[in-house]
């Protein structure tokens, strides 16, 4: 490791325990990622990718330490259920639609079987009439 490296990572860690100790200084003090790269003065995507690990030990200290979900996991369990809904909702449509499909096939079939120009048409092999023909 490179001394920027280490020097990032000491700098992280010493972010952690401001935000942490509700003393932040280059940061608005909230509970996330954004702001401990703000308080540690290094790029927020250099946190995400170099140091995801200490990203991820802040966020384990949130929840031991707070009692607090830290914010984006809220966001994400937000999104989730807001998700969950929406799949819940286009799978009824779904199947409403797919009920509809059927009942407009079923109905078509049995135009086609009534139909009294129908005896000069050939009835398609996949259809099935529901009475016998003649009655």
């Amino acid at each position: 490791m490179n001394e920027q490296h280490d020097d990032e990572r000491t700098r992280i860690r010493a972010a952690i325990e401001c935000l942490l100790a509700g003393q932040p200084t280059n940061s608005n003090g909230s509970l996330t990622a954004v702001a401990l790269a703000a308080e540690a003065g290094v790029h927020r995507m250099a946190l995400q990718k170099r140091h995801a690990d200490l990203k991820e030990e802040f966020y384990a200290r949130v929840r031991a330490e707070t009692h607090q979900t830290p914010e984006v996991e809220g966001r994400l369990r937000k999104e989730v259920v807001r998700l969950k809904e929406a799949l819940k909702d286009s799978r009824a449509a779904e199947a409403t639609s797919r009920n509809r499909a059927e009942q407009m096939a079923l109905a078509a079939a049995v135009l086609i079987l009534r139909n009294p120009d129908s005896q000069d048409q050939t009835v398609p092999d996949n259809i099935i009439p529901l009475r016998p023909s003649g009655d």
